[in-house]
């Protein structure tokens, strides 16, 4: 029997949970091997309601032996150490792009990595949409309307991170480029974090609510506005419904890039990406753009290179800057919050 599988971890969250799995399930397909999802049992919790029944019923391939794994691959990881943060400074950025030796990889091997490239699902997205098929007694679309625009915010461990957590005008020019289509556009949070929410965008009525209607309300909604979040990628993807479908340029890092993403595997053709100024790119548009940064850019030339002397105490300045213009931003947006509150 030829075999791979791969390892499901507390740490991740659901939606870096269901890109292992698929990429997984993609791959093999692909390698005509079967799969296996080791320690499913931690995303299936993840998958269910408050009464326990799941809304997504996956496939987790073959129960095998710990004595089938002959060895483990590690899908490449290209970082950029840069002054963001103190995380950027001491792991990097992630940038890695697709990592074609995949598709050499031989029976018995645990694939590690974050495998979020569309290159290692994108042939088999009809078969994406079956393996995660809504049950149908999840199935709702209450929020798919003409007129309304679904925005996922991701707060909770973003809504202190200045290199993550989107900045109030990402959501404002969104919204406008989504009035383009419709100026009768409605808009709607779905979130993680509603407080967040609120305190970004205080003037659209923001909802968590269980994990199952979140999803589906993304993945049945005409309009979508993404946060730099896994979890809403996949009720996007198999969407059969989006109309149009707005994420961060940059992904990870689009508070911060001068041109390179964090990283490169998040750039999907079905989304538009939205700059810091608010013009929007497709997807083609972004890989061309990168493919010229990295022939000029410094920073790839330094690929994998922790930062030492005089380069490591200027981005150590840097991080404090941005850290401190982040906190000075929150301060100022609270303030307006508490205008809007007073005169509303």
């Amino acid at each position: 029997m030829n075999i791979i599988g791969t390892r499901i971890k507390e740490g991740q969250g659901l939606g870096n949970r269901l890109f292992v799995y698929i990429s997984l399930r993609a791959i093999a397909q692909k390698k005509g091997f079967d799969f296996a999802i080791l320690s499913s049992e931690i995303l299936d919790r993840g998958l269910r309601d408050a009464k326990g029944i799941p809304f997504l019923t996956l496939d987790y391939g073959k129960n095998v032996s710990e004595e089938t794994w002959i060895s483990n691959y590690h899908e490449t990881s290209d970082r950029l150490f840069i002054g963001n943060s103190k995380h950027d400074i001491i792991n990097g950025v992630d940038v890695s792009g697709f990592d074609s030796e995949i598709w050499s990889i031989p029976s018995g091997s645990l694939v590690e990595g974050i495998l979020q490239a569309p290159e290692y699902f994108d042939e088999y997205a009809d078969d994406v949409k079956e393996w995660l098929a809504v049950n149908p007694e999840f199935d709702s679309y209450e929020y798919s309307e003409d007129d309304m625009c679904i925005i996922n915010i991701r707060g909770r461990e973003y809504a202190d991170s200045p290199e993550l957590f989107l900045r109030r005008k990402y959501w404002l020019d969104a919204m406008n480029n989504m009035r383009r289509v419709n100026a009768n556009m409605r808009f709607m949070v779905v979130t993680d974090d509603v407080n967040a929410a609120r305190r970004i965008l205080p003037e659209v009525e923001a909802y968590h609510f269980e994990v199952w209607k979140d999803y589906v309300t993304i993945k049945n909604a005409k309009y979508l506005i993404l946060s730099n979040s896994s979890f809403a990628f996949f009720p996007a993807y198999t969407s059969t419904t989006a109309k149009q479908i707005i994420a961060p340029k940059y992904w990870a890092r689009h508070n911060t890039s001068n041109g390179y993403w964090s990283c490169e595997q998040n750039i999907y053709d079905r989304f538009m990406y939205q700059d810091r100024k608010g013009k929007l790119f497709t997807a083609k548009e972004c890989r061309e753009e990168l493919a010229r940064y990295k022939g000029k850019s410094k920073h790839f030339k330094r690929m994998n290179e922790p930062l030492i002397g005089l380069n490591r105490i200027f981005a150590e300045i840097n991080a404090k800057r941005i850290r401190c213009n982040f906190w000075i931003g929150r301060i100022l947006l609270s303030v307006k919050k508490r205008a809007f509150r007073k005169n509303n």
